[in-house]
């Protein structure tokens, strides 16, 4: 049976865990935080994200925890729509599934789950990786693997080191803010609110609470003192209810970040037996919701891509480095670089969504008014006037079905 070692037990590292075991193979997920509580914040898993899901028979469970009713879209400052959509709309386009908005800790939750008992391995850093033999490097001694799935966040240390050419993650302009507030009575619309320079966003979730994002454009590095006070000075004159969220929130649930994303495509997302993932190959500004989305296609894909575990060989890749090849994969053993095969499924994909959420993060950090006033002025006619153009815009993203298996 083939190895694989998975660096890094977020969203994606636990996905490709469970589609690699699905496919035969021996998995050790290696984790350094010391338990697998994420941070508490929500996130959306997408029409493409469920049918990824799908193969690996996660896809119902997270459907069943959707709490998105009615109508939603972006609107102003004082409330008035920009743009507004439906559930019912957004399922005619994608097959019947729309948007699930969750906690992150749901998620992994329903991930977990579906792993091995023992597979996850915390509090254990992964010091370094061979990518030509596989080897990774542990506190308590190396390991060897056939496969090494690098899924470790935006600063991927592997990345680095695969790649140290490569330009580091930059600072996108705007810092976030993230909150679950108890929201009952809420009504249960997803929506984001566009003004001078900010965002606000509300996600309704499951249980009568409202996951509560905001961004503003402020200069890298700034942060301490009372963040949500910050938020009701920035946001407090608002239209409703977000006034009446932040009044709710607890000041401890806030969560400060300044936004960083992959501005520049690497070469490649693999390296000998070394594959990258999630934030660790595309990291992507929340624009567009599908940081955690693209990490479950890139994870499934992966797995469909190595194939069997029970009937791996490795090989010696196209590049002159070690390969990983599937027998019976359609092709010989050796001299088979699978992994490109895995790059050249991804690679084109993800920057296009990583550049696609970098514009749409471009327009939200307009603060000139007559800049501001031409944006929404001309989002409104968009969807006044051509309302089949807007609903679609996303359907090269969402309508992305996973390989077959």
């Amino acid at each position: 049976m083939a190895r694989a070692v998975v660096i890094g037990a977020g969203i994606g590292g636990l996905t490709a865990a469970v589609a690699l075991q699905r496919r035969g193979w021996d998995v050790t997920v290696f984790e350094r935080a010391a338990s697998l509580e994420p941070v508490g914040s929500g996130l959306a898993v997408a029409a493409n994200a469920l049918k990824a899901l799908d193969t690996i028979g996660a896809g119902d469970e997270i459907r069943k925890l959707s709490a998105v009713q009615g109508a939603g879209g972006i609107r102003r400052s004082d409330g008035r729509w920009l743009v507004r959509t439906s559930v019912e709309a957004a399922s005619a386009r994608n097959g019947g599934d729309s948007v699930v908005l969750l906690r992150r800790a749901d998620l992994v939750d329903v991930l977990s789950s579906h792993l091995e008992p023992g597979t996850v391995r915390l509090n254990t850093e992964v010091s370094e990786v061979d990518p030509e033999s596989g080897l990774v490097t542990l506190p308590d001694g190396p390991a060897e693997a056939d496969l090494v799935v690098a899924a470790d966040g935006i600063h991927s240390p592997v990345r680095s080191a695969l790649f140290p050419g490569h330009p580091a993650p930059r600072y996108a302009g705007v810092t976030s803010w993230r909150v679950l507030i108890p929201a009952e009575g809420v009504p249960g619309q997803a929506y984001e609110s566009w003004g001078r320079g900010k965002v606000f966003g509300v996600m309704p979730l499951a249980g009568g609470t409202s996951y509560c994002y905001a961004t503003d454009t402020v200069p890298a590095g700034g942060g301490g003192g009372d963040q949500l006070a910050e938020l009701r000075r920035l946001f407090g004159d608002w239209h409703s209810p977000i006034p009446e969220l932040l009044a709710a929130a607890s000041p401890e649930k806030v969560l400060r970040n300044d936004v960083h994303h992959l501005a520049a495509p690497l070469p490649a997302m693999h390296r000998g037996r070394v594959a990258l993932l999630g934030d660790a190959a595309h990291a992507m500004t929340p624009n567009l919701g599908q940081g955690a989305c693209q990490a479950i296609e890139d994870a499934v894909v992966l797995a469909h891509v190595v194939g069997d575990g029970g009937r791996f060989t490795g090989g010696t890749g196209a590049d002159g480095g070690s390969g990983v090849s599937p027998a019976g994969s359609g092709g010989p053993t050796g001299g088979n670089d699978v992994l490109a095969g895995y790059s050249a499924a991804r690679l084109e994909r993800t920057s296009r969504i990583v550049a696609r959420s970098a514009a749409v993060c471009r327009a939200t950090r307009l603060r000139d008014p007559l800049a501001v006033r031409l944006r929404d002025t001309m989002m409104a006619l968009s969807w006044r006037l051509a309302p089949a153009s807007v609903n679609g815009a996303m359907d090269e993203v969402f309508g992305w079905t996973p390989p077959s298996t």
